[in-house]
């Protein structure tokens, strides 16, 4: 379908930065470096033959027992030249780190929040990278799969809310 993207890759990128491409059931995707991630995902943003203007979806998942621990998904789509790719980037669990896109496609933003908040994956360069959905006292990040189902957290009493214990 969108296998023009996959080949602007392979020809823009010779050094590595793409490891691997594939296309499945008609979705192209392509696995790329870490350390090249903001740099490739500028350049689909800015390439006139790919315009991918619109970044759909940004999640991860964690592939706990396997190295690297973590792949960061990016979903692009071309408005222009109604074609999409998926995106990954291998996060390692000892440093859960990657750089942000929020600066190429800035409503980015929350869905950056939200795999720091619940898989623990930084972003670096986002301006604002805190918990979204848990409560700042909230210990660990729930949707990694060590992470224990019984596990209890700190019981914090908000002041001045309605139905809150004083």
């Amino acid at each position: 379908m969108a296998q023009i993207i996959l080949d602007r890759l392979v020809s823009g990128f010779a050094g590595g930065e793409i490891e691997q491409i594939g296309s499945q059931h008609g979705n192209e995707w392509a696995r790329v470096r870490r350390d090249d991630w903001a740099r490739v995902c500028l350049f689909l943003r800015d390439d006139p033959t790919t315009d991918m203007k619109m970044a759909t979806d940004l999640t991860c998942v964690d592939r706990f027992g396997r190295e690297p621990r973590f792949d960061v998904v990016l979903h692009l789509y071309s408005v222009t030249k109604k074609h999409r790719v998926r995106l990954y980037a291998g996060v390692p669990d000892d440093d859960c780190a990657i750089e942000s896109v929020v600066a190429i496609w800035p409503g980015m933003d929350w869905f950056e929040r939200e795999a720091y908040d619940l898989y623990g994956v930084r972003f670096r360069g986002h301006p604002d990278l805190r918990r979204i959905l848990m409560y700042p006292e909230f210990v660990g990040h729930p949707l990694r799969k060590d992470y224990p189902k019984e596990k209890r957290q700190p019981l914090v009493r908000r002041s001045g809310i309605p139905g809150s214990p004083e």
